[in-house]
């Protein structure tokens, strides 16, 4: 039977309006489940400390309550991502901005010398809130990036977020920075004194957050840094058939090697633990031919994992037989950003984390998912 044109037309718009609700529908289901985890994760892991200022909760209590600049870090980095889609305001930035300010560290032998690093950890004692000196540079890194892309998000505010990401930048470089391996160190405290000042965190290397910090200063000590800190993680990397790299590495200004045990924190400052299990998230977006051989190394061995569990030797056997969302959502932020390049079954594999209702009684489960919900699903 021969179909009219009027009948052509009819099935021509439907098959229109099916394929465009199919768009709509891939569109707005990441949109959605941006928007929930930011919203969820706002709600759960901010906690107001007065009209002005707000920092996130790292403890599994509300009633004891636990702020890191790590943390502070983070929070300002998903509120500037939730700016951006109109999700949060520049007052939620700036709540959270305030109480970093009001949480900066002091140098010097007698600690004198005011600084822009933030001091690392803010805690409830005796009925007071008391703050532990000395900073950590995962902290500052992501405080110093959530101004820079705050400065574009709400742009009658920026003159006032590049200049604190000018001074906080520049601290970073005074401070936490070792010239002689061409790295940064661990925190302020890793001084020329210190037996750390040769101690690199892994996580710490962000190549797209140096390439932002030189395009805004211009000051090619942060193009030192990228190139000296991405030379180390791929000696890391190349020294295991697993593409895996600890923790934690002493490094010089031409070699690195894993930390033994109990180095710095645990027994696994050596291994593929919690810190490492952030490198996929920061190398994710890295077009530099290192970041992308070792990520490409890092990933393929997750590839081949039936699946992936929290932590591995460098050797890559399993330290725990659970799967983490700590250890999966950078990993899907990764392939996220990395597609066709011989892991493409890990979207579909670690995309898990998305299945369940955001952690409530893990912070760092929760931050990192909603970092790779943000990021992850454009």
């Amino acid at each position: 039977m021969r179909l009219s044109k009027f009948t052509w037309f009819l099935v021509a718009i439907v098959a229109i309006i099916y394929t465009a609700t199919l768009i709509v529908v891939r569109i707005e289901n990441p949109h959605r489940l941006q928007a929930e985890s930011y919203q969820n994760w706002r709600k759960t892991y901010i906690i107001k400390q007065s009209a002005n200022r707000a920092f996130v909760n790292t403890s599994n209590q509300r009633q004891n309550p636990v702020a890191l600049s790590e943390g502070q870090g983070y929070g300002l980095y998903i509120t500037a991502a939730a700016g951006q889609r109109g999700w949060a305001n520049s007052r939620d930035f700036d709540q959270l901005l305030n109480y970093y300010l009001a949480h900066r560290d002091h140098v010097g032998d007698h600690h004198q010398i005011p600084t822009y690093l933030m001091q690392w950890r803010q805690y409830r004692k005796n009925g007071r809130w008391v703050s532990n000196i000395n900073s950590a540079t995962d902290g500052d890194l992501f405080i110093a990036m959530a101004l820079h892309q705050a400065a574009q998000v709400w742009p009658s505010r920026a003159n006032y977020y590049r200049k604190l990401e000018h001074h906080l930048t520049n601290d970073i470089l005074a401070y936490e920075y070792n010239p002689q391996t061409k790295s940064l160190t661990v925190g302020d405290w890793a001084t020329s004194k210190s037996k750390y000042y040769r101690l690199m965190r892994t996580s710490d290397v962000a190549p797209t957050f140096f390439d932002t910090f030189y395009q805004s200063s211009h000051d090619r000590r942060w193009r030192t840094v990228k190139n000296g800190m991405l030379d180390h993680l791929a000696d890391l990397s190349a020294q295991h058939r697993t593409g895996l790299v600890p923790d934690f590495a002493w490094v010089t200004a031409d070699n690195a090697k894993p930390v033994k045990p109990w180095t710095v924190a645990s027994k696994n400052d050596g291994n593929y633990s919690a810190n490492a299990c952030r490198v996929p998230m920061m190398l994710a977006t890295s077009k530099d031919p290192r970041a992308q051989r070792t990520l490409n190394r890092m990933m393929k061995f997750f590839s081949r994992r039936s699946h992936v569990t929290a932590g591995y030797t460098l050797a890559g056997k399993q330290l725990n037989h659970y799967q983490s969302n700590s250890f999966s959502a950078p990993i899907f932020m990764a392939v996220s950003h990395n597609r066709n390049h011989g892991y493409d079954n890990l979207f579909s594999s670690q995309k898990f984390i998305f299945s369940k209702p955001l952690p409530k009684k893990n912070y760092y489960d929760a931050t990192l998912t909603t970092i790779a919900a943000m990021e992850g699903m454009n």
